[in-house]
């Protein structure tokens, strides 16, 4: 229930309440807002797993499996959609042998996250693997993604990462809302200027996200670095914010999504240094409000972005120098333009609900 794993919640559980009746079993992060069920239809049920936890835990982890197979037995589901590593092994294993039929979304394979050195990581893999075995369909939130599964299984499909282009705009509201947040006072002040400018008229470029190793604000600060001149916003927070050391960038800590989208609204260019993603939603929503995009040449990455014709993929800092320098030089109207189109077409809420209405309609039906 965090980041871009809870908007996703967000959007495909309110888009499909109308034909289902639904309950999610969570657990909670940091980032979690305080209010998190008031995005969510009201028509939702709710089960909080307090055994839930991101680490290993045989204790904990064993603990969550017993409140998850509690509340199946509660809600009787016909289906089950696991969301995320963790949640993924521990429904595995707990509805093994079960009829109902599940459907898992890894939303980034722990097995190709960096942070993990290589014995962790094959260890992880062979989780993957064994619990692909259950009767789960694994569905892929992007095209990479859903390669690699077809490593683990063939019981897989993908469904792309969608957003509501309307809703943003809905957000943003007027012109003369965009910047209004519980942002710290002295960022507000600095970057609420004109479009894409701060109030010294320097070019600003910004990400969103937490500000953790998976997001690399390593690298981040370190292109900061190379643009004295251009001021750089990172849109979140985490434990690794001393890793922001250049004197232009400004944090503005923990937002609620609807603060975030209006902070990060005037700013012309986004920049994702990721070492590992699934399908950022941060990605799409940038692409829908026309940004410069430049990201990280990775999984989910790679799948929407296409190389100087909708945005800008980096594999090394070079490439990110350079993306930056033509980004600064150039309005880039063309590439900005395809973006927008490419979320209207593809990478939109509608289809990507009516792709899962019909998923989870064959179930229904008793077809496989």
């Amino acid at each position: 229930m965090g980041g871009g794993v809870f908007t996703y919640l967000v959007e495909l559980s309110n888009h499909l309440a109308d034909r289902y009746e639904i309950m999610l079993a969570y657990g909670v992060r940091i980032e979690t807002p305080s209010n998190f069920k008031e995005y969510f239809d009201s028509r939702i049920q709710w089960r909080y797993i307090e055994n839930f936890v991101r680490p290993i835990s045989p204790f904990k982890d064993w603990k969550a499996m017993c409140e998850i197979r509690r509340v199946a037995e509660e809600f009787q589901p016909d289906i089950i959609h696991l969301h995320s590593s963790k949640a993924g092994v521990l429904g595995r294993i707990a509805f093994w042998n079960r009829k109902v039929r599940l459907f898992y979304t890894p939303h980034a394979y722990s097995f190709l996250m960096d942070n993990y050195g290589p014995v962790k990581k094959q260890l992880f893999r062979g989780i993957e693997w064994l619990c692909a075995r259950s009767h789960c369909v694994t569905i892929s939130c992007s095209f990479g993604e859903h390669e690699e599964t077809l490593k683990l299984t063939k019981r897989a499909v993908f469904v792309h990462n969608g957003i509501d282009p309307e809703e943003l705009e809905r957000i943003v509201g007027t012109e003369e809302d965009a910047g209004k947040t519980n942002a710290p006072e002295k960022l507000i002040e600095a970057e609420k200027k004109p479009i894409g400018q701060s109030e010294n008229h320097k070019p600003v470029i910004y990400t969103v996200g937490r500000l953790c190793y998976q997001k690399n604000p390593a690298l981040f600060n370190r292109i900061a670095e190379q643009f004295p001149d251009v001021t750089f916003v990172w849109v979140g927070d985490g434990s690794r914010r001393e890793l922001l050391k250049s004197p232009n960038i400004h944090i503005s800590g923990w937002l609620t999504r609807e603060e975030a989208i209006r902070t990060a609204e005037p700013y012309p260019v986004f920049l994702l240094t990721s070492l590992w993603e699934g399908l950022p939603v941060s990605l799409l929503e940038a692409m829908a409000r026309k940004k410069v995009c430049i990201v990280s040449n990775v999984i989910g990455n790679r799948d929407v972005i296409r190389d100087g014709e909708n945005g800008f993929l980096c594999t090394d800092f070079e490439d990110y120098i350079k993306a930056i320098q033509k980004a600064l030089a150039d309005p880039c109207e063309a590439l900005r333009e395809q973006a927008c189109r490419d979320v209207e077409r593809q990478y939109n809420i509608q289809h990507m609900a009516e792709t899962y209405d019909r998923i989870y309609s064959r179930v229904k039906e008793g077809q496989k």
